[in-house]
């Protein structure tokens, strides 16, 4: 959906359920180990629930044990990065760089020779099989 930007916020909340629009549109954040895809390790492509951009590849998924789906890396492109100083802390939020849907936040903490952990809310991406 090339025009996503050009939604309303009353047309995101027909398409999206509450939990999801909460997430993606208002930047909220699902509680840790809720989501369907925190544990979640099939073959396939992780797409943003809000315009279908393409996010993440299953080969880049990892158990960081932190409750929330952790990638290392990003489909090049799918993501915009963002300081986020909410809260009181230092951190960067992710965006699907096509909606502007929040996605999560990316650390430098990952276990992999990325060395990041995306970690993003399950309620802003959906899955698609092999």
């Amino acid at each position: 959906m090339a025009d996503s930007n050009q939604i309303s916020e009353e047309q995101w909340k027909e398409k999206l359920s509450e939990k999801e629009f909460h997430v993606l549109r208002e930047k909220g954040t699902e509680p840790p180990h809720s989501g369907k895809y925190n544990t979640h390790f099939e073959e396939g492509k992780y797409k943003c629930r809000g315009c279908g951009e393409l996010l993440f590849d299953s080969q880049s998924k990892f158990e960081s044990n932190c409750g929330w789906p952790s990638f290392d890396s990003s489909v090049e492109g799918s993501i915009e990065y963002k300081k986020d100083t909410n809260f009181g802390m230092q951190r960067i939020e992710i965006l699907c760089s096509n909606c502007g849907g929040h996605i999560g936040h990316i650390f430098d903490d990952g276990p992999t020779e990325s060395g990041k952990r995306y970690c993003v809310n399950s309620l802003s991406i959906d899955f698609k099989n092999k």
